[in-house]
């Protein structure tokens, strides 16, 4: 059996996204994003939602899609979107004190828009079509 890494996710974003350009011209967009999961509290037996916070990065591809840009110019704190993806653990040797650090991040693939922006295409998956593509109907977009 092979293994699968993917990840698919509807939430909110908790910011803006903020874009990094890098010397060869690439770019990411680190995204702060929320989703939650519900759970039924121990003490008032009620339920509850439990937010998870989620760390993102959309990159621009030399061929295919420009996810970091289309992140730039249409995703905004508090928009709520599909995001599909895949799990890449980031490791780094800490300036300060020299001691390996790493941290879980999700690499974005796709990006369906459900409200709140409109993608440079006006259809609801950036790029590739109807948001039906993925199984998630397209909400009205505001202007």
């Amino acid at each position: 059996m092979t293994d699968l890494n993917k990840v698919m996710l509807i939430g909110r974003l908790t910011r803006d996204p903020e874009v990094k350009e890098f010397s060869n011209g690439g770019k990411v967009a680190n995204i702060g994003f929320a989703v939650h999961n519900r759970r039924k509290n121990r003490d008032s037996g009620e339920w509850e939602e439990v937010p998870v916070w989620v760390n993102l990065k959309a990159f621009n591809r030399k061929t295919g899609r420009q996810l970091a840009d289309l992140a730039a110019n249409h995703l905004h704190k508090g928009n709520r979107v599909y995001v599909e993806g895949h799990l890449a653990l980031e490791e780094w040797t800490g300036k300060e004190d020299g001691l390996k650090k790493s941290r879980m991040m999700i690499y974005v693939d796709e990006i369906g828009f459900l409200g709140g922006g409109r993608p440079a295409d006006g259809k609801g998956k950036a790029g590739t079509g109807a948001a039906a593509d993925g199984g998630i109907e397209e909400e009205a977009f505001e202007d």
